[in-house]
């Protein structure tokens, strides 16, 4: 599978649609960004069962803010829903292989709880009152 072009309108949508989704932070200057294209790419064909997505920082530049991209290339990965990495820099094409092994091994119904129980303990926790 190649990789599809990512856009402020269509990141929730591929978000919802669950699975495993890496996502590639670029721009066109960036050297970094044109070294890490192809291994990405190449990655994209190798996994053909992983939603690959790039987003070019300059024309999305919403949606990078939105997400709080600040050095690039980054790389984000989704599984159902949830972010997992959040990670700047580029990666050599046998680290991002273990990475979709061990995105792949995550047992996700303990991930689920783990997100409950910290939405849950964020919800619950109060700012301690200032006293003099």
């Amino acid at each position: 599978m190649s990789t599809i072009a990512m856009t402020v309108d269509s990141f929730t949508a591929e978000i919802k649609k669950g699975g495993i989704l890496f996502i590639d932070f670029w721009a066109g200057w960036c050297g970094p960004c044109r070294a890490f294209a192809p291994i990405f790419e190449g990655a994209s064909n190798k996994h053909a069962d992983i939603t690959w997505a790039k987003v070019d920082t300059e024309a999305e530049q919403q949606l990078a803010g939105a997400l709080g991209i600040q050095s690039i290339p980054t790389l984000m990965v989704f599984r159902d829903g949830i972010l997992l990495l959040a990670q700047p820099g580029m990666l050599p094409a046998s680290a991002l292989d273990g990475l979709v092994a061990d995105v792949r091994a995550l047992d996700m119904d303990a991930i689920r709880r783990e997100v409950a129980e910290a939405e849950s303990q964020a919800a619950t926790t109060t700012a301690a009152p200032i006293s003099e």
